[in-house]
């Protein structure tokens, strides 16, 4: 079925048909090449009925809106119905290709999709505890440090799944808060592969016309290529990024405090990071919440550097973290630890 839309000009609508048919061939060319692997596909009236018309909705993104549904086997699911101005539909193909070749406890389940003309929606497991940003940019309610450090650690890990695990290396591109989601025991998986790549395992640099991501997490090198190639190394930086804001509580780049010294949260924790001196971070009470706070902090740090070569890998990186805090070594100063101008 081909969607066309009446456009001021013939050759806009001409381009957008083109547009819709290419999409759709690639739909019905996944759904064939994948076999019993694809996810199942429903229409947009089986999307309706699933929400009860869209009566419950838990989260809003660019992209469009989440919203709590059933399948008719009883199983909770989020559906994200995405808007239909949103692209042209490449970025749906792409999500739906790359997540249903993983099968990770720490990457979410993709259960279903619908493409029915210019109606798009991803039918995701549901996770009762919603996104990670809601539980670390706020005093209260607080993860607490022992498991704010095993959300880490299974981000670290579903990160390496998708690097070292699938049989085509998956780049996910927009690693952030935002993008964790938590079951109701907590456990996180990474959702949202709208800006993944697949790469095969022995490629270690990968071309990328556009720059992708979200700012404050995108690694420098996808700007400016001199500073290295693009490569799983990226997802390093961004996790990295999101590392040190599950450690400060905040925004890396907060305008909002006091000092202009405290801005930019990686220059700062930097400075308060040399053996003996406290972290002086909220919430932090006992010596185990230090210890806690400070791996994560060192990792952080490691994974930002601005020299892909000098981050670690995400096997290295759940070593470091789930590894004795005296075996890590202070990393030099990110070059890049002050603000933008």
């Amino acid at each position: 079925m081909y969607y066309l839309r009446r456009k001021s000009s013939s050759n806009g609508l001409m381009l957008f048909w083109r547009r819709s048919t290419r999409n759709t061939q690639n739909v019905e060319a996944f759904m064939r090449n994948n076999g019993s692997l694809a996810p199942k596909r429903y229409s947009y009236h089986d999307i309706k009925k699933m929400t009860n018309a869209f009566k419950d909705k838990v989260g809003q993104g660019g992209y469009g809106g989440v919203f709590k549904g059933r399948l008719p086997d009883g199983r909770l699911v989020a559906v994200k119905v995405l808007n239909e101005s949103k692209g042209n539909g490449e970025e749906f193909i792409n999500e739906v290709a790359s997540i249903t070749r993983t099968s990770h406890v720490n990457v979410v389940n993709l259960l279903g999709f619908c493409f029915d003309g210019s109606k798009r929606a991803l039918l995701y497991e549901f996770m009762s505890n919603g996104s990670l940003e809601k539980f670390i940019y706020k005093k209260c309610p607080h993860l607490g440090w022992e498991r704010l450090y095993q959300v880490a650690i299974g981000i670290a890990k579903g990160l390496e799944y998708l690097h070292r695990g699938c049989n085509t290396r998956i780049l996910h591109f927009d690693i952030k808060p935002h993008n964790i989601l938590l079951d109701e025991d907590f456990c996180p998986k990474i959702s949202d592969f709208g800006l993944a790549k697949l790469c095969p395992k022995k490629v270690s640099i990968i071309s990328m016309v556009d720059a992708r991501g979200t700012n404050g997490y995108i690694a420098p090198e996808i700007f400016s290529r001199s500073i290295g190639g693009v490569s799983h190394k990226s997802d390093v930086y961004s996790y990295g990024m999101m590392l040190l804001e599950m450690v400060g509580g905040r925004k890396n780049l907060d305008v909002g405090v006091d000092h202009t010294s405290e801005i930019y949260f990686p220059y700062w924790i930097y400075n308060h990071i040399g053996e003996g001196e406290h972290l002086q971070l909220d919430m932090v009470e006992r010596e185990e919440e230090e210890e806690i706070a400070r791996k994560m902090v060192l990792v952080g740090l490691w994974c930002i550097q601005l020299d892909p070569t000098n981050r670690p890998s995400m096997n290295r990186v759940v070593d470091m973290l789930e590894g004795n805090l005296e075996s890590l070594p202070i990393p030099p100063k990110p070059f890049l630890s002050s603000p933008p101008r």
